[in-house]
């Protein structure tokens, strides 16, 4: 089972991530779907977002959890039954989830140097432009992109902007955390942010602080 890793934040956050090596076939045993995820998987015309799909429902057994037990709300943000908050990513050959008693947001997502060309999309670039190299570039904007999904997964409310509403924290790579602010409408949340590199992908997760 290529558990890849677990991450323990506190008593009661956890971040499971998965390598995918499975087939799908191997992936679907002992995995029982609801009738709407098994159509849904089976219109799946990739086999890797299948085997992704299927290894997120094994992640969530590590913590006792089918996917009888996981529900989606009017926006796609995913809700486990009873008291417990979840989120979901996918990414090539990683998947990975968070659990816990708070709000939370992860994403995971493949270092490549396309960021560099739509980092204006989502990120005031004019921050970055004293990096390194093109590399140190590309592997701090991908973290602020993480950082922001996850953000947005989190929040989870419709006309958010990446660019005009959420705001990362200036942060060093070296220090694996920092923190950011989503301001939509009346709202304001400010969330602790983690993050970590491994076989050129990174991943970042949200857990929320303080709303107001």
């Amino acid at each position: 089972m290529p558990l890849y890793k677990t991450i323990t934040i506190n008593p009661s956050t956890k971040v499971f991530i998965w390598k995918i090596e499975e087939s799908f076939e191997a992936l679907s045993e002992g995995i029982f779907l609801t009738k709407k995820c098994s159509r849904r998987v089976e219109n799946m015309k990739s086999d890797l977002h299948r085997r992704g799909f299927m290894s997120i429902r094994h992640l969530m057994a590590l913590e006792g959890f089918t996917d009888h037990d996981l529900y989606y709300d009017e926006n796609g943000k995913p809700h486990l039954t009873g008291d417990k908050h979840i989120s979901i990513t996918h990414s090539f050959n990683f998947s990975a989830i968070i659990i816990s008693d708070f709000e939370v947001g992860i994403d995971i997502e493949k270092q490549r140097n396309k960021i560099l060309r739509i980092a204006h999309k989502f990120t005031p670039i004019e921050e970055y432009r004293t990096m390194a190299n093109d590399d140190a570039l590309m592997r701090k904007l991908t973290i602020v992109w993480c950082a922001k999904e996850s953000l947005y997964k989190s929040f989870s409310e419709k006309g958010v902007s990446f660019l005009q509403h959420i705001d990362v924290d200036e942060f060093s790579m070296e220090d694996n955390r920092t923190t950011a602010t989503v301001t939509y409408g009346n709202i304001e949340a400010k969330y602790n942010i983690d993050f970590l590199e491994f076989e050129d992908f990174t991943c970042a997760y949200a857990l929320i602080a303080e709303k107001s």
